[in-house]
């Protein structure tokens, strides 16, 4: 079973920075491609950031260039780092893995099996 805990989450202000992290326990290991994914409030959920088992990244358009999806294989360990936060990155955060390698599917929420409960991003203006 694997198991997945997202931390990192809080409140800063516009320009600041969060570095999100989400710690993977059971059968993960470099086999598995992995996603960070947000749902505001009356919003859907959407794809942040994603890596795959073999280390191709994918960012959703409006983060390019803010966001860096990063893992530590070793430790099991999927980050995120968000730079210049602006009020519309305020969301859930959540942590996805799924076994194999995805690569045009890295931001589709239905190609992961397995999911945290979330950490809250708020930036304020």
């Amino acid at each position: 079973q694997v198991q997945l805990v997202e931390s990192g989450g809080g409140s800063v202000q516009a320009g600041g920075s969060l570095r999100l992290s989400c710690a993977a326990s059971g059968y993960t290991d470099s086999s598995y491609s992995m996603g960070w994914f947000r749902q505001a409030p009356g919003q859907g959920r959407e794809g942040v950031a994603g890596i795959s088992s073999v280390g191709d990244t994918k960012y959703k358009g409006s983060v390019k260039g803010r966001f860096t999806i990063s893992r530590d294989n070793a430790e099991k360990t999927l980050y995120l780092q968000m730079n210049s936060l602006k009020p519309e990155d305020t969301a859930m955060y959540y942590c996805a893995a799924t076994r194999g390698r995805l690569l045009a599917s890295l931001l589709v929420s239905s190609s992961y099996r397995n999911w945290g409960r979330g950490t809250q991003v708020t930036v304020s203006s």
